[in-house]
């Protein structure tokens, strides 16, 4: 199924679509997703937000602790890494593919990951209305879809207006960790987030390859045929 873009006033940055599912996964979704899917009040669309469903994480999560978000988890192989490398901080992985979602569902019961959530939604509208502001320590978005056709550039996600909006979710000092594979979005990236009068870049221009970022099989394949990766750092000023 395919997001109408008559219930938003401006496109997404993906085009969902619902593909048959193993029976591992709609077990995950049958067993699992009560521990870990959070249900998040909907607008029109199928994967929106309704405005004024906030969340207080410290209920969601049952403690105060630093919170880690990422966009576009795909199978969660960063996200649940990192939650299991650190049992006393909070993680909450956004993402709009059903399979994606259910996988990481599995992923996080093996490794026994009690520390994650998942959110089935259009991650601007998670950070606008289901998370308070100032509540984010740490936004990632890894590898999010280029759209390297011109005609779709103006479905990418790195755009001003999610440049504020993810500003005014994360808190002082918190940062955003972003990655791409695809230099002229690299680019975009670096110009629309050094814009942002509340992001401060933490390199000259782009940064070191992370420790946190694990290399998934996608990259190292890249990188084997001599594909770049780029990866910036911004901190919010506060």
């Amino acid at each position: 199924m395919s997001e109408s873009a008559a219930f938003r006033d401006r496109p997404v940055s993906f085009v969902r679509r619902n593909g048959r599912m193993t029976d591992g996964q709609e077990r995950a979704w049958t067993d699992l997703a009560p521990r870990y899917v959070l249900d998040a009040p909907r607008d029109e669309a199928a994967t929106s937000v309704r405005p004024g469903a906030v969340i207080d994480p410290r209920e969601v999560w049952g403690r105060e602790a630093s919170l880690v978000v990422e966009i576009g988890s795909g199978q969660g192989h960063a996200i649940i890494h990192a939650a299991s490398a650190h049992p006393d901080v909070d993680f909450l992985a956004v993402e709009v593919f059903t399979a994606g979602l259910a996988r990481t569902m599995l992923n996080a019961e093996k490794a026994a990951v009690e520390n994650l959530r998942l959110v089935e939604a259009n991650a601007p509208e998670v950070l606008d209305h289901l998370l308070p502001p100032a509540s984010v320590d740490e936004l990632w978005v890894f590898f999010p879809d280029p759209w390297h056709k011109n005609k779709h550039n103006k479905r990418r996600l790195l755009t001003p207006e999610f440049a504020s909006i993810a500003a005014q979710a994360v808190r002082d000092g918190g940062v955003l960790r972003l990655a791409t594979d695809w230099e002229p979005y690299a680019q975009q990236m670096l110009q629309v987030l050094s814009a942002e009068p509340q992001l401060k870049n933490t390199a000259q221009d782009y940064a070191p390859r992370p420790h946190y970022r694990p290399l998934t099989k996608f990259e190292n394949r890249g990188l084997k045929l001599g594909h770049g990766v780029w990866d910036l750092v911004f901190r919010k000023a506060g």
